[in-house]
């Protein structure tokens, strides 16, 4: 990853407010995870300075890679996996959370992608889960996938072991230790909720029993 394009894509995420620290007012994941950060990825379609952003910067890893189709993970990799798609001039697929209940069922949206080589986009990676289910629907239907690209993800040490399982190599457009680094530097937190955000990211897990929340 390349620095110019973890710092730009961090500044172009906390100029739209896509990324909020709230240490003294957390949210809960769908996981139950007690959060002091939370990610909304999907105000980037609103925002096309940055949005143009992070689409060049999936481009630049794209162009690294070897691939023949560009997919994205429904419902937020889709607008992405679509701008970067037409602009690259590539074929493009969906692949939903779930097979559609009428009609043919199908998960995966576009066109065939048997034998072919398929690089998936996410807009935020969290422990992994619906990424890697994508990739396996993918496989199932013949497909290539052994990238996926996201514009972030939380690092979580489950996430990380769950992609190295799946033998699917993880990149990403930045990272929160350049997020919290900017954060800090525009005075959006004081350096003692910093410690806190801190906290959570060495354990996540039990970080809300820790400070009682």
């Amino acid at each position: 990853m390349i620095m110019n394009t973890k710092r730009s894509t961090a500044k172009a995420l906390l100029d739209i407010g896509a990324v909020g620290f709230s240490p003294q007012a957390p949210i809960r994941f769908k996981s139950g995870i007690l959060s002091p950060v939370y990610v909304d990825n999907r105000q980037l379609i609103y925002h096309p300075p940055a949005w143009h952003t992070v689409i060049e910067g999936f481009r630049a890893v794209v162009e690294t890679l070897d691939a023949e189709v560009i997919g994205g993970v429904a419902v937020g990799g889709v607008p992405h996996s679509s701008a970067l798609a037409y602009a690259m001039k590539m074929p493009s697929v969906f692949i939903r959370k779930e097979s559609k209940g009428h009609g043919k069922a199908r998960r995966i949206e576009g066109g065939p992608v048997k034998r072919k080589k398929v690089i998936l986009l996410e807009d935020l990676v969290t422990t992994g889960g619906s990424s890697l289910s994508g990739v396996r629907a993918l496989r199932q239907a013949g497909a290539i996938v052994s990238d996926l690209i996201a514009i972030v993800s939380y690092g979580f040490d489950e996430a990380d072991r769950a992609f190295v399982q799946a033998g699917v190599k993880l990149h990403t457009l930045t990272d929160f230790e350049t997020l919290l680094e900017i954060a800090l530097e525009r005075g959006l937190f004081t350096d003692a909720e910093a410690g806190l955000i801190q906290d959570w990211f060495a354990d996540p897990h039990g970080w809300g029993k820790t400070h009682k929340q």
